[in-house]
C-alpha cells in the first residue's frame, strides 16, 4: 500500500464555526446542556470559563476588597453579564470578573447593567490575555464603559484603558507592579491586587 500525501491543512482561522446567538444559548442553557458549566458568549463564540486557578481567584479577591472600601457592596458586580451596545448583542453577553456601576439604583433586578452604567470593569488575565486586550477592550469600548482595566498576572501589571470614543478607547497606559493605579481618585499600588 502506498502512502498517499496529504494536503495541507488550512489554517486554524479559515475553518467554519458556528457561532452563537443569545437566544440560542439561552435555550441550551434551559435545557441544561451547560448545567455544571459556566460559559461566555464573546462575537458568537462560547468560551469556557473554567475553574479559577489560586492566582486569578486572589486577585479577583483583592479588587473586590479595594472596590468596596470605595464603593460599597451595591455599586460592586463580581462575574456577572453586563450589556453591551445593541448591535453586539446579539452575539455578545460578557460576564467581567469585576465591574462597578455608577450609581446605584436602576432595574437591575430585571436587567443586566449597560456599559454606559458602569464606571469601571476589570478583567483578571493569567491565560486570557489576549482576548481581553482584543475582543474584550473593543466590546467595553464600543458598550462606553469608561474605564477597563485588564489586570495581567503573568507580567505582574495593570493595563488601563480610558475615554472611550467612538467604539475605541482613547488613552491606554500600562502600569507596572511598583507603580499606582487610580480609579475616581482613589489610588492603589498595583502590587497590592497581584498575588
Amino acid at each position: 500500500m502506498s502512502a498517499a500525501i496529504l494536503p495541507a491543512s488550512p489554517p486554524a482561522d479559515s475553518l467554519r464555526r458556528k457561532r452563537f446567538t443569545r437566544s440560542e444559548v439561552d435555550r441550551m442553557q434551559e435545557l441544561g446542556i451547560f448545567d455544571g458549566q459556566r460559559c461566555e458568549l464573546i462575537d458568537g463564540e462560547l468560551i469556557d470559563k473554567m475553574g479559577q486557578n489560586p492566582p486569578h481567584a486572589y486577585a479577583i479577591q483583592r479588587l473586590f476588597a479595594w472596590l468596596i472600601g470605595l464603593f460599597g457592596p451595591d455599586r460592586l458586580r463580581i462575574q456577572s453579564p453586563v450589556e453591551v451596545r445593541p448591535r453586539d448583542s446579539e452575539w455578545s453577553l460578557p460576564e467581567p470578573d469585576v465591574a462597578v456601576l455608577a450609581e446605584t439604583g436602576g432595574d437591575y433586578a430585571k436587567r443586566h447593567p449597560r456599559g454606559d452604567e458602569l464606571l469601571l470593569i476589570v478583567e483578571v488575565a493569567d491565560t486570557s490575555l489576549r482576548q481581553d486586550l482584543t475582543k474584550k477592550r473593543d466590546l467595553y469600548a464600543r458598550a462606553s464603559v469608561g474605564e477597563y482595566w485588564v489586570l495581567d498576572l503573568q507580567s505582574r501589571r495593570l493595563i488601563v484603558h480610558r475615554n472611550p470614543e467612538q467604539g475605541e478607547y482613547q488613552e491606554t497606559a500600562i502600569v507596572n507592579e511598583g507603580d499606582l493605579a487610580s480609579c475616581a481618585g482613589h489610588t492603589i499600588a498595583v502590587r497590592e491586587l497581584l498575588p
